[in-house]
């Protein structure tokens, strides 16, 4: 089983960074190397280009894929399926012009020309609009075309928007959100190492921004701290060994990191004593 990752660039890092916390551990490194094995032996890692990607899946080089939104419906493939937004590299597609011309709204960029380095999102886009601009594809720079006369606004990538506004250009419509997805080809989704790979990167993800707390809570405070525990799907209760005798169990609950400081008040408030919070590398539901 192959995975396509990028291989370089603002998504290779966090790729990296998540097969290895899902315990697909690299042999022998992602720098400068085509492939790299795995600590199973029946994965493999493929490095491409995050817009080749798609294609790679498609064509049978890879039987899954990591890589945007965006670079999917560019690429158009019909023969493979999303399986998991893994919620990073977040990013819309925008239609932009001059801020000062005369560009309000996509109506008026009928028979005026869009540049893009996206020329299959953006086709798609103004055939829902019934708008007819002429669509140049360029390689880069885009945002830079509208003032060199070469287009009368984009269709580009933006996170925070500061490029846009570095270049004097104001957001007409929003084009595509997209985010890293994880992807594979339809002749094999049915195959186990598909939903193991899929299974492990979903824990992980299940995993972020949640704390494992344990505390001891005497049996007849249990309900007072069963209520204020704002758990997923209630607090696990198992007996301990109390040498004094005093009837204590103990209290296991996963809840949101943003939850931990007023959960922690209240179980004290409400009896609980010896807590302990940790962090979770992997929660599989």
């Amino acid at each position: 089983m192959r995975i396509a990752v990028p291989n370089k660039g603002r998504l290779h890092e966090p790729t990296i960074d998540l097969l290895e916390r899902a315990g697909l551990h690299l042999e022998n490194g992602a720098d400068r190397k085509l492939y790299a094995d795995t600590v199973d032996s029946d994965v493999s890692v493929l490095f491409a280009r995050a817009a080749d990607i798609p294609e790679y899946v498609a064509d049978g080089a890879a039987e899954m894929g990591i890589t945007g939104y965006d670079q999917v419906q560019e690429a158009r493939v019909e023969n493979v399926s999303e399986l998991l937004d893994l919620e990073f590299g977040r990013c819309r597609l925008v239609l932009a012009a001059p801020e000062d011309g005369d560009i309000e709204a996509v109506s008026d960029l009928a028979g005026k020309t869009v540049a893009t380095e996206f020329p299959n999102i953006t086709a798609d886009f103004f055939a829902d609009t019934g708008v007819e601009p002429d669509i140049v594809e360029v390689s880069g720079a885009t945002e830079l075309t509208p003032h060199v006369e070469m287009a009368d606004a984009i269709v580009d990538i933006t996170s925070t928007g500061t490029t846009l506004k570095m270049n004097r250009l104001a957001v007409v419509d929003e084009v595509l959100a997209s985010s890293v997805r994880l992807f594979a080809r339809d002749d094999v989704l049915e195959e186990s190492k598909v939903s193991e790979v899929r299974t492990a990167l979903a824990s992980v993800k299940q995993a972020d921004g949640k704390r494992y707390l344990m505390m001891n809570v005497p049996e007849s405070k249990l309900e007072a701290v069963r209520n204020v525990i704002p758990g997923m799907g209630g607090p696990t209760i198992m007996d301990i060994a109390d040498e004094n005798g005093n009837g204590k169990v103990a209290v296991h609950a996963v809840v949101d990191e943003t939850d931990v400081f007023e959960t922690i008040t209240e179980v004290k408030k409400a009896g609980a004593s010896d807590i302990l919070v940790t962090e979770i590398e992997r929660l599989v539901e």
